[in-house]
């Protein structure tokens, strides 16, 4: 029994051991970040300080008074010489749409394929596509 109770406080020391350790290096990382926190915050406050500084030491220049103005142009230049543009001519009309001869032909061929034209009328008209 003796034994049981050796294994019992080793394991009640380990886990005391591990607690406190990491408790212990929490708190030192909460100080880490405070610190460093605070390291921030006073170079920002530096900067401000610094920039404060400068922009009061920048010179502040007033606008010249009016009477050293430039003085207006005693004369306006001439305009530009430009050459007279032509008005354009209008375009010749396109000539009117011829219709499609091939779709006219092959139209022909299918009515005398189908009996509806004769040779001679198929020829006629025919030639009177082809010639326009």
């Amino acid at each position: 029994m003796r034994r049981r109770m050796g294994r019992a406080l080793v394991a009640g020391a380990v886990v005391g051991g591990v607690a406190h350790h990491a408790g212990r290096a929490s708190a030192e990382n909460d100080a880490r970040e405070q610190q460093q926190s605070a390291q921030i915050a006073d170079l920002q406050a530096q900067q401000d300080q610094m920039t404060q500084q400068q922009v009061a030491q920048q010179p502040q220049y007033a606008p010249p008074p009016p009477q050293y103005a430039p003085p207006p142009p005693q004369y306006a230049p001439p305009p530009p010489q430009y050459a007279p543009v032509e008005a354009p001519t209008a375009a010749p009309a396109p000539p009117p749409a011829q219709p499609d001869r091939i779709a006219q032909l092959k139209e022909l061929g299918e009515l005398k394929a189908s009996g509806v034209l004769t040779e001679e009328e198929f020829q006629a008209e025919k030639a009177k596509i082809l010639n326009g």
